[in-house]
């Protein structure tokens, strides 16, 4: 949500422009950042009211490097050309340059957004092949599948014994 309306920013913008003061006297009337003036007086006058309305945009490879090409062809700005090309947030544009500039166009293309992952994905452990029939199976496979399962029963036999024996815990009064 914006913080300032649209029909205060058209305001704003109709003061600065009917009275001749400067956007650091209209900025303390409305009690807006001189700059934020400048910004919106900008926009409106390359994009008229939809310049001013809030917009929420993810911008491709393609497009960030046109702008920084026009950008660097003509000298511009950067609020000259968030203005021109009608971007909210001039301040991206820096980091667009940067970023071009050290590794290319892959490294303008859209980023995940959120939170990288802590800890890499857990590593899908081996089935058993159970498809396997024993006649198919070594001698040394077979001998290795009996006493691993004789392992196991005995441990579920002691399991067993040990909750027996276990006394019932006692219940509290309330």
């Amino acid at each position: 949500m914006s913080k300032h309306s649209v029909a205060f920013k058209l305001s704003v913008v109709a003061f600065y422009q009917k009275v001749e003061r400067s956007a650091r006297e209209v900025g303390g009337h409305f009690g807006v950042d001189h700059a934020t003036v400048r910004k919106w007086v900008a926009s409106y006058e390359a994009h008229g009211a939809a310049g001013l309305a809030t917009k929420f945009s993810h911008y491709d490879a393609a497009f960030k490097l046109s702008v920084l090409q026009r950008m660097w062809e003509d000298g511009l700005s950067y609020r000259q050309t968030a203005a021109l090309f009608n971007i909210r947030n001039r301040s991206c544009l820096p980091d667009w340059e940067r970023r071009y500039k050290t590794g290319g166009i892959d490294a303008l293309s859209p980023r995940r957004r959120g939170r990288h992952r802590s800890m890499p994905e857990p590593p899908v452990p081996k089935e058993p092949d159970a498809s396997r029939s024993d006649d198919k199976k070594s001698r040394e496979e077979l001998l290795a599948e009996l006493s691993y399962l004789r392992m196991e029963n005995a441990f579920l036999k002691k399991l067993e014994a040990l909750t027996r024996e276990q006394p019932a815990p006692k219940k509290r009064k309330s």
